[in-house]
Formats: C-alpha cells, sequence, structure tokens
C-alpha cells in the first residue's frame, strides 16, 4: 500500500471536485446572522425607549407635533414647551378614562380639542383626506396630533400636513411613515392601508408621476 494512501478514505473521482464543508458555510454565515440579531434588539429598544417618551416628536417646529396617546401630565408639558393651542385626537371619542382625562385636560388648559376618528387598518377615502387635511390646515396652531401608538394613523396625517400643509418633498412626507416612528410599510401588515392612503392621495397632493 502506497504511504500516501488512508486506509478506509474514499478516493475521489477523477475531474470532481473537492465536497463543500458545510461548517465553512455556516461560519461565513456566522457575522451576518449577529448583525441581524444585533440590529433587531437595537432596533426593538428604539421603539421601545420612543413608546416609554410618548412617541413625541416635531413634526414642523411651531406648527404641528405627533405622539402616542398622551396623559394629562404630558399634554400640560406641551402646552407649556412648545405652546400647544390644538389636540387631534384619531382615535375618536370614547368613555374610557384616556379620553375622559384628556378632554378635561384640554378643557382645563384651554386647548381646542377634535375627534378624527381614524382606522389604521382602513385605507381613508378621498373624502376622509380632504376633511382631515382642511382640519388640520384651519385648526389653531401649534397643534398636537396622536392616536395610541403614535406610528400609523399619526403617521399618514403627519405626511398629509408636511406634503398638503407644509408644501414639503414627497420625501419629507414619506418619512412620516418610516420605522423611525414605529410604522413598517410592509403589505402583509394591517397597518400597510395608511401607506395605501397616502399612495392614492398622492396626484391630489401635487406628487404625479410617483
Amino acid at each position: 500500500m502506497n504511504e500516501t494512501e488512508t486506509i478506509g478514505a474514499t478516493p475521489a473521482r477523477p475531474g470532481s471536485a473537492e465536497p463543500r464543508r458545510p461548517g465553512r458555510l455556516r461560519r461565513a454565515m456566522r457575522p451576518a446572522l449577529w448583525i441581524l440579531v444585533v440590529l433587531a434588539v437595537a432596533g426593538g429598544a428604539f421603539l421601545g425607549i420612543e413608546q416609554l417618551i410618548g412617541n413625541f416628536h416635531t413634526v414642523v417646529a411651531g406648527e404641528l407635533y405627533r405622539s402616542a396617546q398622551i396623559s394629562a401630565d404630558q399634554l400640560a408639558d406641551a402646552k407649556a414647551r412648545y405652546g400647544i393651542r390644538t389636540v387631534i385626537n384619531l382615535r375618536g371619542p370614547s368613555t374610557r378614562s384616556w379620553y375622559v382625562d384628556e378632554v378635561r385636560e384640554s378643557e382645563r388648559l384651554g386647548l381646542n380639542h377634535i375627534d378624527f376618528k381614524l382606522s389604521a387598518e382602513q385605507e381613508l377615502t378621498e373624502q376622509q383626506v380632504e376633511e382631515l387635511v382642511a382640519v388640520m390646515r384651519d385648526a389653531p396652531k401649534p397643534i398636537l396630533v396622536h392616536c395610541k401608538g403614535g406610528s400609523d394613523r399619526t403617521g399618514l396625517a403627519s405626511a398629509l400636513y408636511v406634503a398638503a400643509i407644509a408644501r414639503k418633498s414627497e420625501a419629507a412626507a414619506e418619512w412620516q411613515l418610516s420605522p423611525y416612528y414605529g410604522h413598517f410599510s410592509i403589505p402583509l401588515l394591517p397597518s400597510w392601508a395608511m401607506d395605501q392612503s397616502f399612495e392614492r392621495a398622492e396626484p391630489w397632493l401635487g406628487f404625479k408621476g410617483s
């Protein structure tokens, strides 16, 4: 037996490539998987912090601010810090404590309180889009607009304000419907209706051919 031969080894066929080693592929993929895990954890932590602080953001300074459901204390703080004059509630009227407290605090602070009920899972009609834009255009400013999480319905309202009232770019408007605020533009999600609503409104907003 030739010294270079190994007992029990299967000789390679002439012209065949060296068999792939699955371990190499797994090792090569491991850094990418760790990166995805880190990004997912960081993204989850970011969104968690956003919800803890009420997902409060400036849309157009001195004109429009956005948030998740706000407490009476947070509303008073927003009035003191940003001079809020109008609250637009996209959840609609309710008998629950969050609504009762919000209306009571708005009255105490002398704020204009508007209910404009939307569903994050239903596309807006053209009439609803026009009515919402008219409400935001005519309401005393600065305005605080909110829904429950401040991501989907609030994102659409903010996008419409940026496009129709602030007259900014399509990209600036669509940024209001982004993961930065907790909104994910994924067709399989129910909140995709908000993206579709904005898409359908684009010709009316002057974004033609987009």
